[in-house]
């Protein structure tokens, strides 16, 4: 099998350089989540509903970039490999798109300001659209060990763990007035030079395989990525996904809001308390569960960590409001964190074994285009809690005026903060719980579904059990003798 780039082995040199782009994919949406409503609605005085609804307007742009992406990388042949070439073009894209998201524009007009960043956050989404599809989709074509992924993907979600402290932790120090213009675009620099490290060093240390490109257009682009939810097992994984992402999502989106209004302790340094808090717990889980997610399942360690982190969300009601003692909520914190290891832990490294159900149900290789969806699905739940929590901030009578003001919001207004912060991720949470019970794979349904690929390219001899017919029925949703069929690569129905 030919090798684009220098293969360097499985070893942790190896891990640790595939991994270190997470950092990047780990870190961009702290900020951007934690800080970037905040920028638009007390720095430039924009009402928190119309702020809310640009992260949400970027993913419907995503709906269009992430399918054609996830198709121009399988239809790609490059001699670094498709995936290393576009995860170097768009790391240097959206390096430079991050930073111009936090530039101040001369203008009192909030239709001017709404249409400027509206823009930026687009350009920016696509430049990480460039990075990320062919990122997510790399693994599959470097690996096919179901416990060596699992493995790579531990490193991968240290990575985003340790962005995600940096850019949770970092900020509060160069940000101590959150009215300060000024301060967002230095921090917004600072991370754009360290995003664009963390891609050029994964694209140097990865390798993947050469394999044929996929022949398909533009315009099928769209019901090819459609059809990759014909996978009983990928439509779960987005259930896995979107509620696991999400609930962290409203974590980070509603953080500041939750110190600076609910607890009065922004200026008192409790922001970057909680954010060390979170961020050393979810560092410590990585730690703890990767190894048991190597020994147990993937499926195993969201149905422990999820219950971790319902148990951390829901105990922060018996402490929300100014004056409450900080240390019980930072132990909540720390809980939250940890179970948030594990879940997305497991979440990241299911991602990479989606490429191989829809082979098995389409007979095309196509990492490209299931990541893709992958990819846009996390955006959604970016866009989606960003455009929630504007809604939700509105509805419980959050003044951008007395924000940009610097004064603090009614006391009615802090007590729905705080519901916001707990009761949503806590909803989302226990969905998380449903869907990890429903998953069909683990190790066993994994290898299976690796063996009956084999035997339908004609590599493997053995005859398929009735046993191993149910499991890849389980698995795919589909009835055996309707897999391997291309026509599963598009919305045709079988007559």
């Amino acid at each position: 099998m030919e090798i684009a780039g220098k293969k360097r082995g499985t070893g942790i040199g190896t891990r640790l350089m595939y991994g270190m782009a997470e950092f990047y994919g780990g870190g961009a949406f702290v900020i951007i989540n934690t800080f970037f409503a905040v920028f638009m609605t007390k720095a430039l005085g924009m009402p928190a509903a119309l702020a809310g609804t640009i992260p949400l307007v970027g993913k419907i742009w995503d709906a269009i970039t992430d399918p054609i992406m996830g198709n121009i990388t399988d239809r790609t042949k490059s001699k670094f490999g498709p995936k290393r070439f576009f995860i170097l073009i768009g790391g240097i894209a959206s390096a430079l798109t991050f930073i111009l998201m936090w530039l101040t524009i001369p203008t009192d007009s909030v239709v001017a300001k709404y249409i400027f960043y509206l823009i930026m956050y687009c350009l920016f989404s696509t430049g990480f659209t460039i990075l990320t599809v062919p990122y997510n989709g790399l693994l599959p074509d470097m690996i096919d060990d179901y416990a060596m992924r699992s493995r790579f993907s531990t490193v991968r979600m240290i990575w985003s763990t340790l962005g995600a402290m940096v850019c949770g932790l970092v900020p509060t120090f160069i940000i101590r007035d959150n009215l300060d213009t000024s301060s967002y675009l230095l921090c917004a620099v600072i991370f754009g030079v360290l995003f664009l490290i963390s891609a050029l060093v994964t694209f140097g240390g990865t390798w993947e395989k050469q394999k044929e490109p996929v022949h398909t257009s533009l315009a099928e682009s769209f019901p090819q990525a459609a059809s990759v939810f014909k996978s009983r097992s990928f439509r779960l994984f987005i259930g896995l996904y979107l509620f696991g992402q999400c609930g962290m999502d409203f974590v980070s989106g509603m953080a500041v809001y939750y110190v600076d209004d609910v607890l009065n302790g922004y200026e008192n340094g409790y922001f970057t308390y909680l954010m060390a808090a979170l961020m050393v717990s979810q560092l410590v889980g990585m730690l703890i569960f990767g190894p048991v997610m190597s020994r147990t399942s993937k499926r195993f360690t969201i149905l422990v960590g999820a219950p971790i982190r319902l148990v951390g969300t829901l105990g922060l009601l018996a402490f929300s409001y100014e004056g409450a003692n900080l240390v019980p909520i930072l132990i909540l914190t720390g809980l939250i964190g940890l179970g948030n290891a594990a879940t997305l832990t497991s979440i990241f490294a299911i991602m990479a074994d989606m490429a191989e159900v829809d082979e098995l149900i389409t007979s095309i290789h196509r990492p490209g285009i299931v990541s893709g969806m992958a990819t846009f699905a996390r955006k959604v739940s970016s866009g989606l809690s960003a455009a929630v929590i504007g809604f939700l901030l509105s509805a419980v009578g959050f003044d951008e005026v007395v924000a940009n003001s610097g004064a603090r919001q009614s006391a009615s207004t802090q007590h729905g903060i705080a519901l916001i912060y707990i009761i949503v991720p806590a909803i989302l949470i226990t969905c998380l719980i449903i869907v990890g019970i429903l998953f069909p794979i683990t190790g066993k349904e994994f290898a299976v579904v690796q063996k009956e690929i084999a035997r339908r390219k004609g590599e493997e001899t053995s005859e398929t059990t009735e046993e191993e017919k149910q499991i890849c029925e389980k698995v795919t949703g589909i009835s055996f003798d309707r897999l391997w069929d291309k026509d599963h690569a598009t919305l045709k129905k079988k007559k």
